[in-house]
């Protein structure tokens, strides 16, 4: 089950999951693209991001507000 937090912990979970995420992707893009923008780098952020945040206990609970 996904842990609870306030939404300055969450901020700061966050800040430091893009922050590494961002890292990520710059590799991947040298190291799996040549070098070559990512034009799917939103997909490859939500992914890399989801499982980032399930390693650390976190998930996205109940239903999108419409």
């Amino acid at each position: 089950m996904a842990a609870s937090i306030d939404t300055a912990r969450a901020a700061e979970v966050l800040e430091d999951l893009l922050r590494k995420t961002a890292v990520a992707h710059g590799s991947y893009e040298r190291e799996h693209l040549d070098g070559v923008y990512d034009e799917e780098w939103p997909s490859w952020y939500a992914t890399f991001l989801a499982r980032a945040l399930e390693e650390h206990g976190y998930g996205l609970t109940g239903q999108p507000a419409l």
